[in-house]
């Protein structure tokens, strides 16, 4: 796993060790940036639920964004991060939150640009979290949700006032993209 563009490409990256962590892609990570960049809007502040290695958080600094918390529950995730930090030189511009993503959303009242989500497979909530998600303090006007998911698993096309506005699918994998309906804000 590597660090795709910007001022950190190539980049190696390390994986939690031990842990049945599915990190995104080198393929869907670069997917995901390539549609993001198609989007032209402005991404300075990041969030990263379930953040894992931190790849994709780290990608969206190395591709300019001013900051980004990375949440994960997991001890050896959050030690994974912060070297992956720290070996792309990213460390200044991140803060690496212990914590569930649920006790993230209900007491953070930080707003973001971009939202990445990448729950496990197995997570039955994912629905409802994106539901908490869309109504909470963390999204804004220009805020983009991008969550990785089960080809198995439904997403509706609309949660509050965020629509589905593209969604692809990679082997197992599917990516939605979710941003305000313009004329409910």
């Amino acid at each position: 796993m590597r660090v795709i563009t910007g001022d950190a490409k190539g980049h190696q990256l390390k994986a939690p060790p031990g842990l049945s962590t599915r990190p995104t892609t080198d393929l869907v990570r670069g997917a995901i940036f390539s549609i993001l960049q198609s989007m032209k809007g402005e991404i300075s502040r990041v969030l990263d639920l379930y953040a894992g290695s931190g790849a994709m958080g780290i990608e969206a600094l190395s591709e300019g964004s001013d900051w980004c918390d990375f949440v994960d529950q997991n001890t050896k995730c959050c030690a994974v991060i912060k070297q992956n930090l720290t070996a792309t030189g990213l460390t200044e511009r991140a803060r690496v939150q212990h914590c569930s993503a649920r006790s993230f959303i209900s007491h953070s009242q930080d707003e973001y640009d971009l939202i990445l989500i990448d729950p496990p497979y197995s997570n039955t909530s994912t629905p409802q979290m994106l539901e908490d998600i869309t109504n909470s303090e963390l999204v804004g006007r220009n805020t983009t949700i991008v969550i990785q998911y089960s080809r198995h698993m439904l997403l509706q096309p609309s949660y509050n006032r965020f629509d589905a506005i593209k969604t692809r699918r990679y082997g197992g994998t599917c990516v939605s993209f979710y941003q305000v309906r313009n004329a409910e804000w």
